[in-house]
């Protein structure tokens, strides 16, 4: 009798990690009547697609509020648990914050998937809360088709280093925090085409947690801040563009990509959301000299991501020496912002 075929976490899902983001140009239709009351006490609500809302308690003390879930972008259940918690803080940590708290978010096929599976799950999440040095002190759990997973998290930031993606300026250099290339991992592993070297490359971006955000929060020459996730590295600038009212220039040559990403996108490795994503914004991007595998990865969305950082040029070396000291080895000046109609032109 043959052996049963191992569970596949990715085989319930019908998209993974943040390439399941609803595509950029839809989500704007549907948020663009959306509103309501707006306290004074809201520094950051959704007017320019912001990482989390924050909210004025006192002149001393802003609460982050966000959250973040998606279906599963690997198969080990401990691992999808602890990039799913990753990239949940990540965006806290985008605001400038120190998270305090999460509630996890948990929907699971109860007749489908075994519960130590399940456990294991949550079990990768708690473990990333742990390192972050805080509690899941609840959640919500439901019966669901596909397997889901994320958390709801709290953190705390002083008002006036609160770091909005729309404070960028002319002239400020961009960072980036993390190497980009998850969702062409992802689709390489989905087709049994990642091997051991990638896995492990893939598995130690996304669940590398972006706490310089503390630290560059407090350099008066950080002005903006946000997380590069499903709308890919393209769509998180653009926003930060749209926001300040700027132009960016890419260099594709100083992007840090994550190992052997090139050549599997080359190989046609890459997933549906960089389509839609370019479908979604490609309209406010120049391409100069740039290929189709380029604008792939530049789409690509990435999964619990590097933090995107707009300073003044002065300040780009204490900010990548924070980087560095934190681990995150392959941070780089990538760019610049300049006056002009918000767009990105990407140059060789």
């Amino acid at each position: 009798m043959n052996a049963p075929e191992p569970l596949r976490l990715t085989s319930f899902s019908h998209g993974g990690g943040c390439g399941c983001k609803i595509a950029p140009g839809v989500l704007s239709e549907i948020l663009k009547s959306a509103g309501g009351v707006v306290p004074k006490e809201l520094l950051v609500g959704i007017e320019t697609a912001d990482d989390a809302a924050v909210y004025k308690l006192n002149d001393r003390q802003a609460l982050i509020a966000t959250t973040d879930f998606f279906m599963p972008i690997v198969d080990d259940p401990y691992d999808f648990g602890r990039i799913a918690a990753t990239n949940a803080l990540s965006d806290v940590y985008a605001m400038g914050g120190t998270p305090i708290l999460a509630l996890a978010i948990v929907a699971m096929p109860i007749d489908r998937l075994p519960i130590d599976v399940i456990r294991r799950i949550i079990e990768g999440g708690e473990s990333v809360c742990t390192a972050a040095g805080i509690p899941i002190a609840g959640g919500h759990t439901i019966d669901s088709v596909e397997p889901i997973y994320g958390l709801v998290a709290l953190g705390l930031v002083h008002p006036d280093q609160v770091k909005k993606n729309s404070a960028a300026r002319a002239d400020d250099v961009l960072v980036l925090g993390k190497p980009i290339g998850v969702g062409v991992y992802s689709a390489a592993l989905k087709k049994g085409e990642l091997d051991a070297d990638g896995y492990r490359a893939m598995i130690a971006t996304t669940t590398q947690l972006n706490t310089p955000g503390r630290r560059l929060a407090q350099l008066p020459g950080v002005h903006a801040l946000t997380d590069v996730t499903g709308f890919g590295l393209l769509g998180h600038l653009l926003e930060i563009c749209r926001g300040a009212h700027l132009a960016a220039e890419v260099r594709m040559g100083q992007v840090p990509l994550l190992p052997g990403v090139a050549e599997l996108a080359a190989r046609g490795f890459t997933t549906g959301a960089s389509t839609r994503n370019w479908a979604g914004y490609g309209k406010d991007v120049v391409l100069d000299g740039i290929g189709e595998v380029e604008q792939k990865l530049l789409t690509d969305p990435q999964t619990s991501g590097g933090l995107l950082v707009s300073c003044a040029p002065d300040a780009a070396e204490e900010v990548l020496s924070i980087f560095r000291a934190e681990g995150f080895e392959r941070a780089a000046v990538i760019g610049k912002l300049e006056a002009g109609v918000p767009q990105v032109r990407v140059v060789a």
